[in-house]
């Protein structure tokens, strides 16, 4: 009757994953997830009641109800009981150390590369509920994650993750993602990433989205609204950008990593102007000050930031020029602030604050009277 099939509805859909798996799993390295049911105990079989994990790729998905045999992974602890907790009336699975040893993939299509494979993580159980004989099986699947084997790979599944998690429409298919969404989109999403990632409160403002549209369009001279222009997957991370060796994502994933270990305070505070291009540099430089600089990341390497300032020319007149970008290990060496105070060339943070007064709440030990500062025009 109709009850009866609310109710194996309702079992149907009651396991739940509380906490999802890594969506970049790396092979032979340990992760946990946790998958709740959500069934009371007055419905719960009594006996232990086992949960299995099994890796399934994207046409394994699709078809959940027709699962064959073949695994195309194996995963290693892939089982656990399901356990109640008094204290909060919760019943849940815990797998711990759970780890892919090995992985079939599929036949890649044209260009695709491995790194833009998914998987997801299936859980499934049986269950006999109270008062009824005939077991029911029941399945949850976790998001989708992709598998690498080497941690050179991690940039590009990042890429595959984030253009799955903020651009998949709700009830598709398994794991059918847009081929290309609005710069609008794309835009909130690349400052959703860059400020959870820099645990930041300080936003991308309309000039560095208006720089980042230029990047990954190839229109550096474009004044106009890129808002719904279509960004395509080729061209967030498959097509490398003029002149380079690396994609957008892999440019912008250097900045934010570089951000998020050692720039955060000064990015927080507005000290950094950042992504921001030559043009709109000399521009905003022009009949400033001699000493006046900006910080903006590096255009020419991956995780790099760089000091742009107002010098003298030898022949009267002024110049823009750019030190020598800093690495993550160059300030893993000194930090970003005690740089600025060792450069006697710079002196006023644009538009007109005193270098001290900007950055000298973060100058640690002496200054440096260093000539390794390497000058770039």
């Amino acid at each position: 009757d109709s009850q009866q099939r609310v109710f194996l509805r309702i079992l149907r859909n009651s396991l739940v994953v509380e906490k999802q798996p890594p969506q970049v799993i790396k092979t032979q390295s340990k992760f946990s997830t946790t998958v709740r049911c959500l069934l009371g105990e007055k419905v719960m079989p009594g006996k232990p009641v086992v949960i299995k994990a099994q890796i399934v790729n994207e046409l394994q998905a699709k078809n959940l109800g027709n699962l064959h045999s073949d695994t195309v992974a194996e995963l290693i602890n892939n089982q656990s009981i399901l356990e109640k907790h008094p204290g909060n009336k919760t019943t849940c699975a815990t797998f711990r150390n759970m780890s892919v040893r090995k992985i079939k993939r599929a036949d890649r299509k044209g260009s695709e590369s491995v790194t833009e494979e998914k998987f997801a993580i299936l859980f499934s159980t049986e269950i006999t509920y109270v008062g009824c004989d005939t077991s029911y099986q029941i399945q949850m699947i976790s998001l989708p994650v992709v598998i690498t084997v080497h941690g050179s790979q991690d940039s590009n599944a990042l890429a595959t993750i984030l253009w799955d998690c903020a651009f998949a429409r709700p009830d598709r298919v398994p794991f059918a993602v847009p081929d290309s969404v609005s710069w609008r989109e794309m835009c909130q999403t690349l400052n959703c990433k860059f400020t959870s990632e820099v645990n930041t409160q300080h936003n991308l403002d309309k000039f560095n989205q208006h720089f980042l549209a230029q990047k990954i369009f190839d229109k550096p001279d474009f004044s106009g609204d890129f808002s719904e222009m279509m960004v395509s997957w080729a061209q967030f991370n498959k097509e490398v950008l003029p002149g380079r060796s690396f994609t957008f994502w892999q440019w912008f994933e250097g900045v934010t990593e570089l951000s998020k270990k050692h720039l955060r305070p000064y990015w927080s505070e507005g000290l950094i102007f950042g992504f921001i291009g030559k043009h709109h540099l000399h521009m905003i430089l022009a009949e400033r000050p001699n000493g006046t600089f900006l910080l903006r990341f590096s255009d020419s390497e991956i995780g790099g930031i760089t000091i742009a300032y107002v010098s003298a020319c030898e022949t009267g007149g002024q110049k823009v020029q750019n030190i020598q970008p800093f690495s993550k290990k160059d300030l893993e060496i000194r930090s970003l602030a005690d740089r600025i105070r060792d450069i006697n060339e710079i002196l006023y943070l644009y538009p007109n604050v005193g270098k001290d007064e900007a950055f000298g709440k973060f100058y640690t030990g002496e200054t440096l009277h260093v000539r390794h500062y390497v000058y770039i025009i």
